[in-house]
């Protein structure tokens, strides 16, 4: 049996922290409904402003549910906090004593605060994902992704994304076959990449030049139009644009026109019965099979499915 804690930072998000005990409760109820001996041994350890007596002890998964900021400012100052502290300190002993980690969304930053993620590749909550590449420069963030499973390390990305975690930690432990029963029992559907969640007005919005090239493709949506006419358009030298749009948004200028582009092609594909071949032409593509290659790579769905059911 995985001896497992579950280190719950100060004001940490409960629907995260409920999520965990929830899919590892799941996971032992199936294993046992199969005639076998239930996999994990769950207890909590908090991290408060005081100092406590729990200790993460001798567990060999440690899984820190996110930690429930709702701004960069925010972020940094929990890191700072007392509660912070002696929790990337019990992190980095556990790991030292070979425990395996998985943390999600805000509290990806917490281990790589510690220097636990450096030269291993990771992802994090996508409207963190700037913010993350600019303070931890020696991780490889992978931010499209819901789950990087960088073993004994395991990240994930937004909220939600702990229930994608989870799957990815049972499958670990117990195997695949376990983990999709849990998913099944739980109605989960597998979500490999982050990306159309993701909202680039939120991202753009950051940096107000940034955020008057979204304008300003928005408003030349329907033809073509090259990265320099972008970057001049703002004011800015194609690599300064370049570089403003990856430190602002994660993502290159092309695919930044790109995401504005798929997303107003969602948009209308949901609120209009326009056909694809004509939307397509509306955000710019003059060959359709363009757009539908980019909706299917991006969401892993056809156009189709984002009609409206009838």
């Amino acid at each position: 049996m995985v001896k497992v804690v579950v280190l719950e930072v100060e004001a940490c998000m409960a629907s995260s922290a409920a999520i965990t005990h929830d899919v590892m409760a799941t996971a032992n109820r199936v294993s046992e409904a199969s005639k076998r001996a239930p996999v994990f041994d769950v207890r909590t350890v908090r991290c408060g402003p005081r100092r406590s007596k729990d200790e993460i002890g001798d567990a060999g998964l440690i899984i820190v549910p996110g930690l429930g900021t709702a701004s960069a400012d925010e972020l940094d100052d929990k890191l700072k906090s007392p509660a912070c502290r002696r929790a990337g300190d019990m992190l980095v002993e556990a790991f030292s004593n070979g425990a395996t980690l998985a943390a999600s969304c805000a509290s990806t930053f917490l281990l790589a605060e510690v220097g636990l993620l450096d030269g291993r590749r990771a992802t994090t909550t996508w409207w963190l994902a700037p913010v993350f590449q600019r303070r931890y420069p020696h991780v490889e963030l992978v931010s499209d992704q819901m789950v990087v499973a960088d073993w004994p390390i395991a990240t994930g990305g937004a909220a939600m994304a702990q229930m994608d975690l989870m799957l990815a930690v049972v499958g670990h432990f117990a195997g695949s076959g376990l983990a999709q029963a849990c998913a099944n029992y739980l109605l989960l559907d597998e979500r490999r990449s982050q990306a159309p969640f993701m909202a680039i007005t939120y991202l753009a919005g950051q940096d107000p030049k940034i955020a008057k090239a979204e304008r300003w493709v928005r408003d030349n949506i329907a033809r073509d139009f090259g990265m320099e006419e972008l970057a001049n358009a703002v004011a800015m030298a194609p690599r300064t644009f370049a570089r403003r749009t990856a430190l602002t948004c994660g993502v290159s200028p092309i695919q930044f026109v790109q995401r504005i582009r798929i997303e107003t092609a969602r948009y209308l594909l949901e609120t209009t019965r326009l056909s694809v071949d004509e939307i397509a032409r509306q955000v710019g593509y003059a060959e359709p099979s363009t757009l539908r290659r980019l909706i299917r790579r991006d969401t892993k769905h056809s156009p189709g499915h984002f009609r409206p059911a009838a």
